[in-house]
């Protein structure tokens, strides 16, 4: 079996604020190792469960996070910015599975520890009318391949909104938020104790095909996004093929790969 590993950083391991997830911050790199040992911890639960190949990608910012020198060997590792697939970089219908490492809730999740979808820049995303944070996005792009996604890692808002969103899949919460830059969180040994046995069990519901199937959106898909002020939507707006509702810009595509891309560049556009 081969698996992508898709990783961010805001649900890893003890990450409660900006500080330890900003390369400019002396946290930063404190942090980056937390990372790496999260991955390191689903490739050991993946490869204990079956799988033959492992693909690692790196999602967070400039994709230039996890320390390759500490990575497991048996892994390849997606990094840089920007690939075509960005946090999904190396996804495709030779894909098995897909675990999400780190992952966070979308924005404006009460009890999610650093919410946000995407950037600051945006306060919410909807694919045919269904709002989605990263979780959501990155599984109808899985879907689109026909590819499950089947664990979520990270905190526990995240993995309690990919259960709902994609059913009953193996999920790995490391930390539980009290505010959004405040959590009870495990230690580095327990989390990846715990996510390793999460990923173990979903490579094995996989080989049995007991995981969710993938997470697929109506065709032709209407993605909507939401700016924080005018200003932003201004600069979204000038994709063609758009339409403008305050700060909202909307667009219909034929799938959702074509989605995905949209949204990378009303992204920029914006920033």
């Amino acid at each position: 079996m081969k698996i992508l590993i898709a990783a961010d950083m805001e649900g890893v391991t003890g990450v409660t604020h900006w500080n330890h997830v900003t390369s400019t911050h002396a946290e930063y790199n404190r942090f980056r190792h937390l990372m790496t040992g999260d991955v390191n911890a689903a490739v050991a639960g993946s490869l204990s469960g079956g799988a033959q190949t492992v693909i690692v990608t790196d999602g967070h910012g400039d994709g230039s996070n996890l320390l390759i020198e500490e990575l497991d060997p048996v892994v390849r590792l997606n990094t840089g910015d920007p690939s075509p697939v960005s946090m999904l970089q190396g996804i495709g219908p030779d894909v098995d599975g897909v675990i999400f490492v780190g992952y966070h809730a979308r924005a404006g999740t009460t009890g999610g520890i650093l919410d946000h979808t995407w950037s600051s820049s945006i306060s919410g995303v909807w694919l045919n009318g269904t709002e989605m944070g990263e979780v959501g996005l990155n599984a109808a792009v899985c879907g689109h391949f026909g590819v499950p996604v089947i664990a979520v890692c990270g905190c526990q808002a995240a993995c309690t909104e990919a259960v709902e969103l994609l059913g009953e899949l193996e999920v790995a919460p490391v930390k539980t938020a009290s505010s959004r830059t405040a959590a009870e969180c495990l230690t580095p040994a327990t989390a990846q104790s715990v996510i390793e046995s999460a990923c173990r069990r979903a490579l094995e519901r996989l080989g049995a095909a007991s995981v969710p199937p993938p997470f697929r959106v109506r065709l032709p898909v209407e993605l909507c996004v939401a700016f924080t002020h005018s200003g932003l939507a201004d600069g979204a707006a000038r994709l063609p093929g758009t339409r403008r509702d305050g700060c909202r810009v909307i667009c219909q595509t034929d799938d959702m790969l074509a989605a995905y891309r949209s949204f990378q560049v009303l992204a920029s556009l914006a920033a």
